[in-house]
């Protein structure tokens, strides 16, 4: 079999495959993924308790918000400390919350908190909740 004849398929070949990958779409951008953070320290003072961290989302349905909760770390009970709506535009956002627990649950020193970024998508006549990010933490309370 004669050389050119292949050498010239191959050649063909290559600027075949050369010409579609010059013409198939660049992979569009990938969305940014969804977080959200639980600050190392959070803050009692006088009965109230503050958390905060950051938060990322992409357009929901229905509204979203980054709720908190708070306990001992050895223990499985959690109080709630208060949601905060996001604002889900792809970029990263501080979160915030503030509430109380009952006296005497919580001191300054360790805790384990839980932070969840949470849609509420209609469907229906009803909200369905739709986890979209979850962060368990270990953080120390301070006293202000």
């Amino acid at each position: 079999m004669p050389v050119r004849p292949v050498l010239g398929a191959a050649a063909g070949s290559a600027l075949l495959l050369l010409g579609f990958a010059a013409a198939a779409p660049a992979p569009a951008a990938a969305a940014p993924s969804e977080s959200v953070t639980v600050d190392e320290e959070g803050r009692m003072a006088d009965g109230s308790i503050t958390l905060s961290g950051t938060y990322r989302c992409n357009e929901g349905e229905g509204p979203v918000f980054v709720s908190s909760a708070v306990g001992r770390p050895s223990e499985i009970l959690h109080h709630s400390v208060g949601g905060t709506r996001a604002v889900c535009d792809g970029e990263v956002h501080r979160w915030q919350n503030t509430g109380s627990v009952p006296a005497g649950t919580l001191k300054a020193g360790k805790a384990h908190v839980e932070a969840t970024l949470m849609e509420m998508r209609p469907s229906g006549i009803v909200l369905l909740p739709v986890v979209h990010a979850v962060e368990h933490r270990n953080i120390t309370l301070v006293e202000d």
